[in-house]
Parts: C-alpha cells; sequence; structure tokens
C-alpha cells in the first residue's frame, strides 16, 4: 500500500480507515498536506479484482453519471486511489432529515431513467435466467438450514429449482440493461453543487452486468436495511414510468419477481457473511428480509415458490429471534 501510494506521490499522506463491506474490500481515506482528500480502495487478489470497478467506472463517467474518478491504480495488487465523493449517504441524509427522503430517491430514479435509456456494453456477463435461478439458489444453501437443522433433501431442494425456473421464464427482456446490483441509499452519495443525475454519486458497482432494467429499481425500493414508505415506493414506481414509458403491469411483475430473488438470495448471502465469514451484524436484517420476500410472493407471478416456501420455509424463528436482538 505505501509503495503504491509513494508512486502517486502520496508517500507521507496520513491514511485511515474509512470502511469494510460484505466483501475482501476495504477503503481508507488519504490525506497529504496541501492536495486533495482521495480514497485508497484495498481489493487483494485473488479473492478481489479491481479492473471491473475501472471498466464501469469509465463507462459511467462517459455516460454523464457521478462514478468516483480514478486517479491512480495497481491491478495486480489490488489497489485505486479515487475521487473522495463525501460522506453524505443517502441513508445518513433521510435518518437527519437533512434533505427530504423525495428528493433523494425522485433524483435516483432520475439516474435509473437515465442509465436505461442506453444498452449494456456487450462484454459484461449476463444476468439471464439461469444465472438468478443460480444465485437465489443460495438460500438453500445457507438459510435452509438455519431454519430447519439440516441441508435440504433432493426433493425440496428441485422442488425450490423448478418453481423459480417456473416464475423467472415469465420475465420479458431479462437482459440488456447495465444493472449496477447494490442500487440502494448506502450506497448512493449526494453532491448537490452539482447538477442533475449528476448530484448522485455511485458506490459499488464493480459487480454490474447486463440485465432487466427492474432489478435496480427494486433494490433501491424492496431494500432490506430500511423500511420505506409503501406510498413513497409507489410515487417513485410511477416517476420511473413517466420517465420511461415501461408497461405498467409488466414493470410491476418484474419487481415482484425481481425483488423476491433478490432478497431471497440476500436471506443466503446475509447467512453465509455470518456462518462462513465472521460477519453477524448482518443477521439483524434477515426478518424485514424475509417480510419483505413474503411481501412479493404474493404477486400472481410468483405462485409456484409461494406454495413452496409455505410448505418448505413458512417461518423463519431464528430470523426473528435476531431482529429482537438487534432492536
Amino acid at each position: 500500500m505505501r509503495a503504491f501510494l509513494g508512486g502517486a506521490g502520496l508517500a507521507t499522506a496520513d491514511v485511515r480507515p474509512l470502511a469494510a463491506d460484505a466483501s475482501f474490500r476495504s477503503y481508507h481515506r488519504v490525506n497529504a498536506a496541501g492536495g486533495p482528500v482521495l480514497v485508497l480502495m484495498d481489493a487483494p487478489p485473488p479473492d478481489e479484482d479491481v479492473r471491473p470497478f475501472m471498466h464501469i467506472a469509465a463507462l459511467l463517467d462517459s455516460w454523464g453519471l457521478s462514478a468516483p474518478a480514478v486517479i491512480a491504480a495497481d491491478p495486480e495488487n489490488g489497489f485505486l486511489l479515487l475521487e473522495d465523493l463525501g460522506d453524505d449517504l443517502f441513508s445518513h441524509l433521510i435518518s437527519t432529515g437533512s434533505v427530504a427522503e423525495e428528493q433523494l430517491y425522485s433524483t435516483a430514479v432520475d439516474v435509473l431513467i437515465a442509465l436505461h435509456d442506453r444498452t449494456a456494453p456487450t462484454d459484461l456477463p449476463h444476468h439471464d435466467p439461469q444465472t438468478l435461478l443460480e444465485e437465489v439458489c443460495l438460500f438453500l444453501e445457507w438459510r435452509f438450514p438455519e431454519i430447519h437443522g439440516r441441508p435440504p433433501t433432493a426433493g425440496e431442494a428441485e422442488g425450490f429449482r423448478t418453481a423459480w425456473q417456473s416464475v423467472l421464464s415469465g420475465l420479458a427482456d431479462p437482459t440488456g440493461t447495465l444493472v449496477l446490483r447494490d442500487y440502494h441509499v448506502d450506497n448512493l452519495i449526494w453532491r448537490p453543487e452539482r447538477n442533475g443525475v449528476r448530484r448522485v454519486g455511485l458506490l459499488d458497482f464493480q459487480d454490474a452486468v447486463s440485465g432487466h432494467a427492474a432489478y435496480d429499481l427494486a433494490s433501491l425500493l424492496s431494500d432490506v436495511r430500511r423500511d420505506i414508505d409503501p406510498a413513497l415506493a409507489e410515487r417513485m414506481v410511477s416517476h420511473y414510468l413517466s420517465g420511461t414509458g415501461a408497461d405498467a403491469a409488466k414493470l410491476q411483475q418484474a419487481l415482484a419477481i425481481l425483488g423476491a430473488q433478490r432478497n431471497m438470495r440476500i436471506l443466503g448471502v446475509f447467512t453465509r457473511l455470518w456462518r462462513r465469514d465472521g460477519k453477524p451484524s448482518y443477521t439483524g436484517w434477515l426478518a424485514r428480509t424475509w417480510r419483505l420476500v413474503r411481501r412479493d410472493l404474493h404477486h400472481p407471478a410468483l405462485s409456484p415458490v409461494l406454495a413452496w416456501v409455505e410448505q418448505h420455509a413458512p417461518d423463519d424463528a431464528a430470523a426473528d429471534r435476531m431482529e429482537r436482538r438487534d432492536s
């Protein structure tokens, strides 16, 4: 790290930990006397690769969106020196009331409207129904055993996969849009000195794919980290429909399918972070995640998955206990 910073002329800079996330990445704030404050991403190979971040950051910038500029890079050792977009996370501004929640969500939807007016590069991975199926099966691998104290039987697993295959096959136009994949208020930074959609600073997009346009909207409005007023969510869907001209019924169906798929996968991911990676803080969100999953499963398009859940995972007492523990 010091060698990388030295090569960027920052050998004597003050470096302080900034944040870590659910991956192996960590972030540091770099402050050199007389120079701008920067952010250092430490993404250790072989577990991480900074090149997708660089690729998507350059693409977003070329499309007029606010990804952090890459100041210096050492892909072989997993270091990036980035523009510091500041500390005004949407989630913090909402909790403090510093900026109107409606304005923040509306501008975040404006970013998706602008993003979905373009076609994803052909070199990105495709977030197709088979990939979506493989992702949601993390629920079987990690959360199901916590509920039952055992892995699923072959029949239970086959029933789960069959139900989800049936649901995912109903998604129209599943690929073609750039999907950032973790588009929610903890990854958005408010930059009011900028104009239009550039007021939204974007983070955590290195796993971007070519996928369904509704995925990031579902990520934003079915957020496992915080409760969103249903009336606000409904207004944001209407705002998106007005800006894109999308078919309302098809969008609502896609939001339900992708919201349930994403959050059922997250039930597995959060459990894996706890059991495998020693990060128990995510377990406090499991019960809210379940509530969002069950809400979306009541859309008619998800009836096969709803039937499976009602038979094989009707409740999750451990998740409820973890929520009460953290409240």
